[in-house]
Formats: C-alpha cells, sequence, structure tokens
C-alpha cells in the first residue's frame, strides 16, 4: 500500500492537490447523490462499485486540466477505497465528452507544452489505477473525450454514440493515445483512415469493431448493464481481480510468449492467497465461497 500511495506523489504533486484535501466519498447503494467535485459527481450506486461521472453540461463534458485534476483525485480515492471494487466512469445521455477543451490549449507553445508534460496526466487511469474501469459512453466521445473511452478497461456503449479522432480537423493529431489504442483495437488500416479524414464513427461500428464490448439501445440500458456487471466484477475476490486485469494488460505489451510466462507466474502466485483455498475449496463442496480478499 505504501509503495502505491509512493508512486502516486509525482502525479499528486504536479497537481497542487494535497492527500488531506481529496474530497470524501460517502457511500450510497440506494441514490446518486452528488459529493464535493466541481466537474465531477462521485457515487456507490452498488455494492462494491463506485461511480464517476464527467459534470461539465455546458461545454458537453469537455475535458480541461481541472476537470481531469478531479477525476485523477476521484480515482485515487476510489482505488484506495476499501469498500470499492469496480469503477463505472461515465458522462450524460447526450456527452461522455465530447473532446478536449481547446481554449485551453489553442495557444500552447511546443516548450509549454513539452516542459509541462501537457496531457500526460490524461492517462493516470492507464497507468496508476489498479482496480477495473468500465467506461459508459453515450452521446459524443470525441477527440480527447474518443481517448478517455479507450483507456477504459471494459466499454460499453450506446448505439448512437458518437466516437470519432478529429483532430486532424485541427491541424494536429490525438496527444493522448487514441492513434495506439485506437489501432490495437480496430487494425491499421481502419484507424489510418478515420485518423487522417477525422471521421467519426457510431457506437453501433464500436461493438461490431471490438472497440466496445457491448453496445445497448439507451442511457438507461447502457447504465444498469454497467451497474451490473460491475456489480458482478465486485463479488468476485478483490485479489483475484486485479491480477486478472494485470495480466491481460500486459498482453498489450508482450509477445505471446513473454505473456503467456508472465500469466502463469501470475496464477503460480495466486496459490499463496488465501482466496483461492476458498474458492476452490467451495466450488468442491458446491457453495458460494465467501472470500476473505486476502
Amino acid at each position: 500500500m505504501m509503495n502505491a500511495f509512493r508512486s502516486m506523489r509525482p502525479i499528486a504533486s504536479c497537481f497542487k492537490t494535497p492527500t488531506s484535501a481529496l474530497p470524501c466519498i460517502t457511500r450510497s447503494s440506494s441514490a446518486w447523490s452528488v459529493k464535493s467535485y466541481e466537474f465531477i459527481q462521485t457515487t456507490e450506486p452498488r455494492p462494491g462499485v463506485g461511480q464517476i461521472t464527467l459534470n461539465r453540461p455546458k461545454a458537453l463534458n469537455a475535458l480541461s486540466t481541472p476537470l481531469i485534476i478531479e477525476l485523477n483525485s476521484a480515482l485515487q480515492a476510489f482505488d484506495a477505497s476499501p469498500s470499492v471494487s469496480v469503477v463505472v466512469l461515465t458522462g450524460s445521455d447526450r456527452a461522455f465528452a465530447a473532446g478536449a477543451d481547446i481554449k485551453e490549449m489553442a495557444n500552447l507553445s511546443f516548450s509549454e507544452a513539452y516542459t509541462t508534460s501537457f496531457i500526460e496526466s490524461w492517462s493516470y487511469l492507464t497507468t496508476n489505477i489498479k482496480k477495473p474501469i468500465i467506461g459508459a459512453v453515450s452521446g459524443h466521445a470525441l477527440g480527447g473525450g474518443c481517448e478517455l473511452a479507450l483507456m477504459c478497461d471494459v466499454l460499453y456503449c450506446t448505439e448512437s454514440a458518437n466516437f470519432g479522432q478529429p483532430e486532424i480537423k485541427l491541424g494536429t493529431i490525438p496527444g493522448a493515445g487514441g492513434s495506439q489504442r485506437l489501432t490495437r483495437a480496430i487494425g491499421k488500416s481502419r484507424a489510418m483512415e478515420l485518423i487522417l479524414t477525422g471521421k467519426g464513427f457510431s457506437g453501433k461500428e464500436a461493438g461490431e469493431w471490438g472497440v466496445a464490448a457491448r453496445t445497448f439501445k439507451d442511457y438507461d440500458e447502457l447504465m444498469e448493464a454497467a451497474l451490473k456487471t460491475a456489480e458482478t466484477i465486485a463479488g468476485h475476490s478483490k485479489v483475484a481481480i486485479r491480477a486478472a486485469k494485470e495480466v491481460v494488460n500486459k498482453s498489450q505489451d508482450l509477445p505471446l510468449r513473454d505473456g503467456v510466462e508472465y500469466e502463469r507466474r501470475v496464477f503460480h502466485s495466486l496459490f499463496g492467497s488465501e482466496d483461492q483455498k476458498v474458492g476452490m475449496k467451495a466450488f468442491a463442496e458446491k457453495k458460494k465461497p465467501e472470500w476473505t480478499h486476502q
């Protein structure tokens, strides 16, 4: 645990947000109450599930540095929370995130962007958060919004969701991983076409191409499914959940042979956990396991 907090210190100091100032997340499995953030809302709508809702409605949830600071703060709090095993990240029916805040970056110089590592902190959820994140996308997910959605571990969306990397139309390119993650998801040729033309693609196409795990007719159906899946995952051993996320993510970084060896080592290590013994004993006795999370 101490090592996890040490790894977060450089990011926290960059944001100038002291740990003591992190907002408290109130547990609630019956109501979605707004917490003390300006640009996001946080709740615990189901047992073991934390939810973060982007909340800049007038800007269609456009991503800005203040919003990202709040998002990273909430993610860190949920990642450290003993009551949360899975996080759901969503926006509104109209927009997940319609892109980056262009006004914030329009006049940046190269030296300013480079020396401040501009938008590097946007990838915090992929580099520091150990618990699974389910993205629930409805409406616009463009530019940085599309990149944020692609960072999630599981992506659900409505059929009418609007994805895209239109940066080429602004004289630039994706900067938060869009060219890399989209290409891995849909292949070089299709990603090249989308990024070079700036054309979008629908939620229905996202499902057909493998960008999204599942698609849904409307926002209500989307959220119900995302929360149900999150609750199902949260019902498993926290030790196994974390290990499963780790090995799947490694498949994106390692050649197949190295990835299989890495998976096997993590598999072996789980035989040192109490929950492996609990799970296998419960299976043999045809009982429901009572996880210790140890």
